[in-house]
Parts: C-alpha cells; structure tokens; sequence
C-alpha cells in the first residue's frame, strides 16, 4: 500500500472519492433498509417494544464495533478490511430476506451494524489522511453533504420499491456490493494504518481523552440529532403543529444539514484553531434552542431557525472530525477516529433519553432544556480547554 500523504498540500481525488462515494453508496441502502425492516417487522406483528429493541441493537453493536476497526486494518490492510465489511453487510442485510424467526433478527442486525461501523471509521480515516491540511475541512464538508444526501436518498428509493418480496433487499445488497468497486479502484493509495503509535497497553478509549473537543462535539451531535428527531414530532404536536407541518420542520433541519457543511467546512481551513469554530456552533446551537419556544408562533420563522440550526448543529460533527485530522495522524488518526464513532454512538444512547426525561418532568419545554443542557456543558468544556491558550496569547 502507498500512503498518500506524500505531498501534504496535494488533494488526492482519487481516494477522497473512493472513500465517499463507497460510503454514500452504504448511506442510501441504510437509508432505505432501516424503514424497510421496521415496516417488515410490523405487518408480522411484532410489537413496536421488541421493533425498538432490535434497532437497539444496532447502536449496541457500533459501540462495540468501534475498537476493533484499528487493529483490523492494522492486519489486514484499509482496503480489505473495508471489502470484508462490505460483503458481510450485503450478506447480513439479504439475510433479513430469508430469516423466518425473530431472534434471528438479532444477530443479523448485530453483523450489519458492525460492518457499517467499521467501514464508516475506515471511510473517514482514509479521506482526512488524503485531504491536505489547508483543505481538510472543505473535504470533509463535501463528505458530509454527499453523505447526507445519500441517507436522504434511501427512503426516497424505499417510496419507489415498496416493501413487498424480494425486490428491495436484492436493490440494497446490489447497492452495498457496488461501493466495493470506488475501494478497489482506488486501492494504490490506501492510507498506511500502521504508522503512528506502537503502544497498544495505553487502550482505545485514551483516545476519547486525547482531543476531548472532538469526541465531546460529536457526543453532542450525537445525542441532539437523535433526541430531537425522535422526540420533535411529539414537541411540535404539543406546540399546535399539524403532523404534516412537524415533519416539514424536521425537513428543513435536514436541509440546512446538506447545504451548509461545505461553506462552514471552508470557513474551518482559514481559521488557525478550529476549536474557536466548535465553540461558535454550540452557542449558535444552544441560542437556537432557546430562542425555539418564542419563535413557534410563527412557521416559517421557525423553519428559518431550525435551517440555520440544523446546518450549524451538524458542523459539530464535521468541524471536529477535521480538527481530529490536524491532531494526529497514521494509526493514533485510525483510533481516534474509532473513538469519534463510538462517543456518537453514546450521545444516540444518551440523546433520547435525556429529551424523554426532560419532557416528562418539564413538559414541552422540557424538549428544548434538555438539548441546551448538552451545548451549554460542551461550551464550558471548550472555553476551559481555550482558556490557558487564550492566557498565553494575552500575556
């Protein structure tokens, strides 16, 4: 394998869209499998507890996917390791097709999500080791929104499809096994996994401590995407929103999400410490918050609010997987990356729950309290980190 680092102003197209396109191909068969089972599950009759319960699953296996992704490709290499995973979610996902009893529901969904896992942690280790410095963050903008469109794609294609016999599970394996070829193609330029740090006893979720405004900003993001989308739909029908109009709402989220990762990513590379711009996103989200239950009076400022919201929320995750790229590099950049995912996985965790309780204690604006919560410990956590950086400067 060649690394591709070196020249580190040079943007290595090839494999910056090897490792987006595959992953946006796996954004699409995600975005159209996870409504398709949950409807499959439903006309058998399964309870929407145990339908809750098997998605469980899912973030239960990211969690323990994540620190196995570094020492994978440190055996077997980027690329394989990224084939191996897109068989066996292709293979794991057809599967569902042909399991006739629940329980085999679990292991399946346990083997899917920790092949997506780990192609998710390869996929965005392999794009900051090819973005050059000065351009990561527009790199990783334009990942985001092609990603984003991907998932948004999905249900779109499940609309088309339906969820009737085998057509839409033949459609995703035949999607998941194209994203092989953009890794193959591109397969001289992998990244070297093996460079970086050799010392092993240290543990994985060292790294969770290592660039703490990184992994806590995608905590964050974790648990607000998660919370709010699953708990909005209720705040807004509490509030006086019609379904249809809630829904709305949650679109305009989700395109400020698509159209501003790239601009924000761009203002990321001219900005010397992108942890001034992390800080920018939290208060932008934690003032949105607030300003949420004044605003809800009026749809369309609301959308307004909620497009520039959504777009400046998901720079969270974005702006920190770019400020991580600029920390380290090599197999320490592989494992910081695991653990970027894993602490996503717990803010998904955490997220719901939080909103959940809040709403039942606080009522409606239980919603928006718990959501700030989140932004205002990330906000104290950053301006502690920016605090002996900002006494340097000043004396």
């Amino acid at each position: 394998m060649h690394s591709p680092a070196k020249d580190p102003d040079k943007l290595h197209w090839l494999p910056i869209a090897a490792a987006i396109s595959s992953i946006s191909v796996v954004g699409i068969a995600i975005g159209l499998g996870m409504p398709l089972l949950s409807i499959i599950l439903e006309t058998r009759g399964v309870s929407a507890t145990m339908i809750g319960a098997n998605t469980a699953v899912a973030g239960l296996a990211s969690i323990a996917a994540a620190p196995l992704a570094t020492p994978l490709a440190a055996r077997f290499g980027v690329v394989w390791t990224m084939l191996g995973m897109i068989m066996l979610g292709a293979f794991a996902f057809l599967g569902f097709h042909f399991a006739t009893s629940f329980w085999m529901w679990f292991p399946l969904r346990v083997a899917l999500h920790i092949a997506l896992t780990v192609l998710f942690i390869l996929s965005e280790f392999w794009i900051s080791t090819s973005a050059p410095a000065r351009r990561r963050g527009f790199v990783l903008g334009l990942y985001a929104t092609v990603l984003s469109l991907g998932f948004a794609g999905g249900p779109w294609l499940f609309a088309q499809i339906g969820s009737q016999g085998f057509l839409p599970f033949g459609i995703t394996f035949v999607l998941v096994t194209l994203a092989a070829i953009p890794v193959l193609a591109a397969w001289r330029e992998s990244p070297d996994i093996r460079a970086g740090s050799e010392d092993e006893t240290t543990g994985f979720l060292r790294f969770i401590w290592l660039v703490p405004t990184a992994t806590a900003a995608v905590l964050v993001f974790g648990a607000v995407e998660t919370g709010g989308f699953a708990l909005f739909p209720v705040y807004g029908a509490r509030i006086g929103y019609t379904e249809a109009d809630a829904a709305l709402l949650l679109s305009m989220i989700g395109l400020g999400n698509v159209m501003l990762q790239i601009p924000i990513g761009m203002l990321s590379d001219r900005i010397g410490d992108r942890r001034h711009l992390l800080l920018g996103c939290a208060v932008v989200g934690l003032v949105g918050t607030v300003l949420m239950p004044h605003l809800s009076a009026n749809w369309h400022v609301m959308a307004a609010l909620l497009f520039l919201w959504g777009g400046v929320v998901a720079a969270l995750y974005t702006i920190g997987l770019a400020h991580l790229g600029s920390r380290l590099s090599g197999r320490d950049l592989a494992s910081a990356n695991a653990a970027f995912v894993l602490c996503y996985g717990l803010g998904m965790v955490l997220g719901p729950q939080a909103v959940g309780i809040g709403m039942d204690l606080f009522g409606t604006n239980g919603f928006g309290w718990s959501l700030s919560l989140f932004f205002a410990a990330y906000v104290a956590l950053v301006v502690c980190r920016l605090i002996p950086g900002l006494r340097r400067h000043l004396g």
